[in-house]
């Protein structure tokens, strides 16, 4: 009985020896078919990712072309800035939140706190400006519609990269010492049309090469007065009545400028006003913002 028992355990661990050997054997087979053969969908896969690589390599070719496009775009914009206005060209997000942030890791809370009071309460302030002006706007449009100041733009599909300094003490690029600058350059290229701001009948026409050039002045029949300078051709004649957007004439450039601009004024009786400031209801309130920006920022004038 004992022999027999023998025996068996033997066979049982034969059979067990044997079935390792066969599984031993056929994973070596599997793992050296998968390394000399592969499958279709795995051929497929390692050319899909070959083709991706090289596509990849080529992107990456193509973003460096364009990102060396885009810096010499910005080095020749800064430079031609630079010669017209002799300063540098202002960024039109002088301070972001990400600029505050990422001076320092470790700012404290109480700094967080501080800067969040200040800017809560600096809009609170443009909030209260802006209800003040639209209570404004609502009183004169209730008295009389021609009570309203001219607030187009002279220049049709205008953007706020083309605006210049306004009024203020500027450097002038002719005397190169600071002179006051009376009025808003808007550069735009040599004939574009320029429009009148609002209805009104002409006042003056000056046909000049000196000074600030041709001029048209428009009077607008309810205290304000524009005058449009540095004109090529002028559209219009003196007493004749105007609408609002027609055209009375094309920038040109004068005797005192070096670039061609439209030199753009606002009046009231004698007083001077800052024309950027009625241009707001012809652009987008974004647009209109970097305007701004750009008007106070901009140290030299272009007449």
């Amino acid at each position: 009985m004992r022999g027999k028992v023998i025996v068996t355990r033997r066979r049982i661990g034969k059979a067990l020896r044997y079935l390792a050997a066969t599984v031993t054997t056929a994973i070596g087979f599997y793992v050296l078919f998968s390394l000399l053969f592969s499958t279709e969908e795995e051929k497929r896969l390692q050319q899909e990712n070959e083709l991706y690589e090289a596509y990849y390599q080529e992107l990456r070719e193509k973003e460096r072309l364009v990102s060396d496009v885009v810096e010499g775009l910005e080095v020749r914009d800064d430079a031609l800035y630079r010669r017209i206005f002799e300063t540098e060209a202002p960024s039109v997000d002088a301070v972001t939140a990400a600029d505050v942030i990422s001076v320092s890791d470790s700012l404290s809370e109480s700094f967080y706190l501080s800067y969040s009071a200040f800017k809560s309460e600096s809009l609170r302030m443009m909030a209260n400006n802006v209800d003040e002006n639209f209570r404004e706007i609502y009183r004169l449009m209730t008295r009389r519609k021609d009570s309203l100041p001219p607030l187009t733009l002279p220049l049709e599909g205008m953007s706020y990269v083309q605006t210049g300094a306004s009024v203020g003490l500027k450097h002038n690029p002719l005397y190169k010492v600071d002179i006051r600058h009376e009025g808003l350059d808007l550069v735009a290229p040599q004939g574009s049309v320029v429009k009148a701001a609002a209805d009104g009948q002409v006042r003056k026409v000056i046909r000049s090469h000196k000074g600030l050039g041709n001029i048209v002045e428009i009077d607008h029949r309810n205290g304000y007065v524009t005058r449009y300078a540095s004109l090529g051709d002028i559209n219009v004649s003196q007493g004749r009545m105007v609408k609002r957007g027609q055209k009375i004439g094309t920038v040109g450039i004068s005797s005192t400028s070096f670039a061609p601009h439209l030199h753009y004024e606002v009046l009231k009786g004698e007083a001077i006003l800052d024309p950027v400031h009625f241009l707001f209801a012809s652009v987008s309130p974004d647009e209109y913002a970097k305007m701004l920006y750009m008007s106070v920022s901009t140290r030299q004038s272009m007449d």
